[in-house]
């Protein structure tokens, strides 16, 4: 298999994308979380290899990966390859007109995980329309979607656009089944954004590849808290509980594998949860303390869950029935969370944005979501079909 930034740096471009490349003026979004198939970072490497990068834009977690969720960062000079850096998750959520004043095109290589509230798809959003403001092209250098690509086996609910915020702008399913190539595609055709836009296919990957198995041994976490293949898998559902007043185990060992609080009995919600046999998933009674968040330094009690069938796990559903079996079980302690929006977000709560559903908590606490055939999104496949680029 050949990435994106793979076949960019062994000049297997078509030529004249290659002679645009050649005479240009570059900036690149991207991380040290995206590696090239060498597993040297995907930057360094071009600038090793004699491609000149002017500008360098960095999402949520920074340039380096390493900056907490939500926490602003800051721009500065790169200190891989000395080139000056513009931080895409601070003060602004896109690049300034002068930014790209003196760019010709912007490479995009970012790790995705496939599903929608991840921040960095949201960050190239912004980036598309500002290119297409000040006539700057853009080539997304591709990645395999971890999840896989099977839109059968995409999962909502569709995002309602009110919820505007970083993890979620337009209309789309949870687990969406794109490559982050392909979502550009998408965005470009059906926003109306008028800008210029190559994709670097990978060569070599098939819709019903995912991460799990061999490609997990070279597995790079996409951000701090994903440390594996079969997490990323987990966290289209496991998310949703930052949304409510339980860990999801960041700080931990097992982020986003475990769900806990002060006021959850370990081994009556691992029964609970086997006992609704979800499809591809187990859970055993687990304890820990998280050091950040809701119950930081506080012993809590939940459940590890484990995917015993990767094929048949449904991440957003499962998530779903946890939060709602938490209803069901702890009904006076289960309660949403609020958040102060930033700048030129909605006032939704978090559970909202995520879920992409006003009354989101209301719903999920009375088994709304319960059935798994109210997270379908059959429409979704048609939708984006003429902007798949794989089989």
């Amino acid at each position: 298999m050949k990435l994106g930034i793979d076949r960019l740096l062994q000049h297997d471009l078509p030529e004249p994308l290659a002679a645009k490349l050649r005479r240009s003026r570059i900036g690149m979004l991207t991380n040290d979380l995206a590696l090239t198939s060498q597993l040297t970072r995907g930057r360094a490497s071009l600038a090793d290899a004699g491609w000149s990068l002017d500008l360098l834009f960095g999402p949520e977690h920074g340039l380096d990966g390493r900056a907490r969720e939500g926490e602003l960062v800051s721009g500065g000079v790169d200190r891989v390859t000395g080139i000056p850096v513009r931080s895409l998750y601070g003060a602004d959520v896109r690049p300034a007109p002068e930014d790209l004043s003196g760019l010709d095109v912007v490479l995009v290589d970012l790790p995705d995980v496939g599903a929608r509230f991840y921040t960095y798809i949201w960050t190239m959003s912004h980036l598309l329309e500002a290119c297409a403001d000040a006539g700057v092209s853009v080539v997304v250098l591709d990645r395999p979607n971890p999840l896989g690509g099977r839109l059968d086996q995409a999962e909502g609910p569709m995002l309602d656009e009110a919820a505007q915020s970083l993890v979620g702008r337009w209309s789309m399913p949870i687990r969406h089944g794109l490559t982050i190539g392909e979502l550009a595609r998408h965005w470009v055709r059906t926003r109306g954004i008028d800008v210029e836009l190559d994709v670097v296919a990978v060569d070599g990957w098939e819709r019903t590849q995912t991460a799990i198995g061999r490609q997990e041994l070279t597995w790079m976490p996409p951000s701090l808290n994903l440390p594996s293949a079969a997490t990323t898998l987990l966290y289209p559902g496991t998310c949703l509980a930052e949304g409510v007043n339980v860990s999801e185990g960041r700080s931990t060992a097992v982020p986003f594998r475990v769900i806990g609080a002060p006021f959850i009995d370990a081994e009556d919600y691992a029964q609970a949860v086997n006992a609704l046999e979800l499809p591809g998933l187990a859970a055993s009674p687990y304890g820990f303390t998280p050091l950040v968040r809701d119950h930081a330094g506080q012993a809590c009690e939940g459940v590890i869950l484990h995917v015993t069938d990767a094929e048949a796990l449904r991440p957003v559903h499962t998530g779903v029935r946890l939060l709602s079996l938490l209803a069901e079980l702890y009904p006076d302690s289960l309660v949403e969370r609020s958040l102060v929006p930033m700048p030129g977000e909605s006032d939704w709560s978090p559970l909202e944005k995520l879920f992409g559903v006003h009354g989101a908590f209301a719903q999920i606490a009375a088994g709304q979501w319960n059935d798994p055939a109210s997270l379908a999104v059959p429409r979704w496949a048609a939708a984006v079909e003429a902007d798949l680029i794989y089989a």
